[in-house]
């Protein structure tokens, strides 16, 4: 995981703030809840790129680098890095920020694999632009 000093320049593909109710029984923020969020924006750009349903199938190896605390303001950077006939691979960055600063951490990324869907659920070939 590269150790970028920034987050992107570009708007976050999804932002919300780290809760009491998201934490693990140790009291640090849930993996699995940042995990979700993830792939939230994720299957956002999913959809936006298969113009319709899509589900997740995949998600490569994820190291959770920096603790997310409750309250920080975590953002989620989604870019799709692949199409191919049926499948898309969309790469998500996660970034925490302290609510009461200016400065933000990377915590994790991972690339998600996403099918297009069609309505009884079997794979469809996505619309080429």
């Amino acid at each position: 995981m590269g150790r970028e000093d920034k987050p992107p320049e570009n708007s976050p593909t999804i932002r919300t703030i780290a809760m009491p109710s998201d934490t693990n029984p140790s009291g640090d923020i849930f993996g699995g809840w940042l995990m979700s969020q993830m792939d939230l924006a994720a299957g956002s750009i999913a959809t936006k790129t298969s113009g319709g349903r899509s589900a997740t199938v995949a998600v490569d190896a994820m190291i959770f680098h920096r603790p997310v605390k409750v309250g920080d303001e975590v953002s989620l950077y989604a870019t799709l890095v692949r199409q191919g006939r049926t499948s898309m691979t969309i790469h998500v960055d996660a970034w925490r920020r302290p609510r009461e600063r200016d400065v933000s951490e990377k915590v994790t990324e991972a690339n998600f694999t996403f099918v297009a869907l069609d309505d009884q659920g079997r794979p469809v070939p996505i619309a080429q632009e």
